[in-house]
């Protein structure tokens, strides 16, 4: 909204100042600035009225340490970060751009579908307490299971045929001195497309718009993969079905991180650190391949209209760090579904729309690595108790965190090496830009 109006202003009367709102970099930190302090300051109040309204956490018995004290404090406190992802992204952003459009869509559904589950356990635990029994969470309490599972395969689905069929998704494909753009299969020029004159390097080149369901690959000299690659042996034409299995890898790469972040929200400023962390390294390649120069330094794809996205980006590091304020160890307030399932779902999306989806088990190394302790731990015990007729476990707990509290970490201690662990691991993404 203050985008529109001080670019009017700029225009109409050339106020002085109005101008800076044309600075992508400016939008940027006003962005972090004011989701840091929606964060920090509105939190509180946030808070409070969660306690008011005697929405509390109930734990069960696991014999974790400290997990006594943990007794009543406020959840939902994920409605803190999406209030800061949202309103700076909405004051500051060019809403006209698809990729904005998609990341709030993509913020308010699974904010939805989170506060839904966390609603149901609530209303489960206070009806309990009316009828004078003793409250048991039980999995069961909150939105179904398959219900969370059509939400997020429902999310996916928009964005995977987006990110597909919008004229408004592209990339540019250099226009040779033949007079033509050497288009792969599956690639098609953009709507209305035309001849875009840059100089780089000193020289002036010409390229095109093309939609493509094209990707990275990290670490290869010739990074680019074509999806239509995976269905090509089924023989000619066979990429007009590119769409369906790019939607299902969508479906599953989006639901499988929102899962993921899901379950690593099991300690104070866990999900909240390692998500801060994961978005800012999403964050630099958001920025470096929506400006072309720095695009074609690093030699990575060139996407239109991506730099607006920045800003969203900026938000969602500024609100996860805001939240932390209050979310660090003793924790004020926890964030419960309503954060955990939207952290994971925008991560998934922004990976996806910055064309680095195969690095997601890199940066979200701890996201997969929580997933396949539960996998694991499951999936043994069952596979045990049917031969032995007694489960065995690998972990002491799953998800892997509290294998950790079970071995007398603390848990201060095991969120801040997950937020190393995930350093290092974003580092370990972002050396991709030069190392292929």
């Amino acid at each position: 909204m203050l985008y529109y109006l001080f670019n009017w202003l700029n225009k109409t009367y050339h106020i002085s100042g109005a101008g800076l709102f044309q600075f992508l970099s400016f939008r940027i930190a006003m962005a972090v600035v004011f989701s840091l302090l929606i964060a920090t300051v509105y939190g509180k109040r946030i808070i409070n009225l969660l306690k008011k309204k005697q929405i509390g956490e109930t734990v069960r018995e696991l014999g974790l340490q400290g997990e006594q004290q943990k007794k009543g404090t406020p959840t939902m406190g994920g409605i803190i970060i999406l209030i800061s992802i949202l309103i700076p992204t909405i004051l500051f952003a060019n809403l006209d751009k698809v990729y904005i459009r998609l990341m709030l869509l993509c913020t308010v559904w699974l904010g939805i579908i989170g506060f839904l589950d966390d609603y149901f356990k609530i209303r489960a635990r206070k009806e309990a307490v009316n009828k004078g029994e003793a409250y048991k969470k039980k999995d069961s309490d909150g939105l179904a299971s398959i219900s969370k599972v059509i939400g997020q395969v429902g999310l996916g689905a928009i964005i995977g045929l987006t990110l597909y069929f919008s004229n408004a998704v592209t990339v540019e494909r250099e226009i040779f001195s033949t007079g033509t753009a050497q288009l792969q299969k599956g690639e098609r020029l953009a709507k209305d497309s035309k001849i875009i004159y840059r100089t780089l390097d000193g020289t002036e080149k010409r390229f095109v718009k093309v939609q493509t369901p094209i990707t990275t690959i990290p670490f290869v000299k010739n990074h680019e993969f074509n999806y239509s690659k995976l269905i090509s042996w089924m023989g000619p034409g066979a990429e007009k079905f590119t769409w369906l299995v790019y939607m299902l890898i969508v479906i599953f790469i989006v639901t499988a991180v929102s899962n993921g972040a899901n379950l690593t929200d099991g300690l104070d400023g866990l999900a909240a650190g390692v998500s801060a962390i994961i978005g800012a390294g999403i964050g630099v390649f958001v920025y470096i391949s929506g400006n072309y120069v720095f695009a074609d330094y690093f030699d990575v794809m060139y996407i239109p209209n991506l730099g607006e996205l920045s800003i969203f980006v900026g938000a969602f590091v500024g609100g996860c760090i805001g939240f932390l304020w209050y979310n660090a160890f003793p924790a004020q307030v926890f964030m419960g579904d309503t954060g955990s399932l939207a952290l994971g779902g925008i991560i998934a999306s922004l990976a996806f729309i910055v064309r680095k989806e195969l690095l997601i088990p890199i940066f979200c190394g701890i996201f997969l690595i929580e997933n396949l302790s539960v996998i694991i731990q499951v999936g043994y015990f069952k596979y045990t108790k049917k031969k032995y007729g007694e489960g065995k476990r690998v972990f002491l707990m799953s998800p892997v965190h509290h294998h950790y509290q079970k071995k007398g970490f603390h848990e201060n201690k095991i969120a801040f090496r997950f937020w190393v662990i995930t350093i290092l691991l974003v580092v370990a993404s972002l050396v991709t830009l030069k190392i292929r």
